[in-house]
């Protein structure tokens, strides 16, 4: 299975929890690096808890499933 794959499959695990509230997630690009950058849509976009979201939720399933990536960021949280 490739990496993107890996990612969205990853990904899925969590979006029904994301769509619930309104909000979705995108992947922007993996770094060579190993970050992978994701923008936070929707609902989440503009919710003062989606850097929570962000590393309790979306970063702890992207490691558990790809222990290689090494850190997840948003490009769109603004840290309030």
């Amino acid at each position: 299975m490739e990496m993107n794959e890996k990612i969205e499959e990853a990904l899925d695990s969590i979006r029904p929890y994301l769509e619930a509230d309104g909000g979705n997630v995108r992947v922007v690009e993996l770094t060579k690096d190993m970050v992978l950058r994701l923008e936070l849509t929707g609902a989440c976009s503009s919710c003062p808890m989606s850097t929570m979201t962000l590393k309790a939720g979306v970063e702890e399933a992207i490691k558990r499933a790809i222990p290689e990536i090494v850190k997840v960021e948003a490009i769109n949280v603004a840290v309030v």
